[in-house]
């Protein structure tokens, strides 16, 4: 079964730190680009980062530049989106996702469930 799941997600200060984790089975993700994406009650989801499958390309939403930082173990079929100094305006479920360019307005062809971050003190 092709999947993509998320983890690291949780409930944070403002200022804290997190690590989100977003790992692939059934497939490599040697060939694929990932992008984060966040979705806030009520909000649309929109794109946070991505990083092209080599690792050599990043991108960034400008909320969250100088914050986020985006990288890829493509060894352990993993990839990564270091989030510090969190504000409360990054509370959403975050998403990974997986297309073979890296872009925040495409469709992407596989998804994960997603996971809660709650940025709160």
């Amino acid at each position: 079964q092709l999947q993509l799941v998320e983890s690291g997600g949780g409930l944070v200060q403002p200022g804290g730190s997190l690590r989100l984790s977003c790992a692939a089975s059934g497939f490599s993700l040697d060939d694929y680009a990932i992008g984060w994406f966040r979705q806030a009650p009520g909000k649309e989801r929109e794109g946070v980062s991505c990083i092209s499958s080599s690792g050599g390309s990043t991108n960034y939403a400008d909320s969250v530049k100088g914050r986020f930082t985006i990288s890829r173990d493509n060894a352990k079929n993993t990839v990564y989106l270091q989030m510090n100094s969190l504000k409360p305006e990054d509370t959403a479920v975050y998403y990974c996702a997986a297309r073979r360019l890296c872009g925040f307005h495409q469709a992407y062809d596989y998804w994960g469930r997603g996971t809660q971050v709650t940025v709160s003190s």
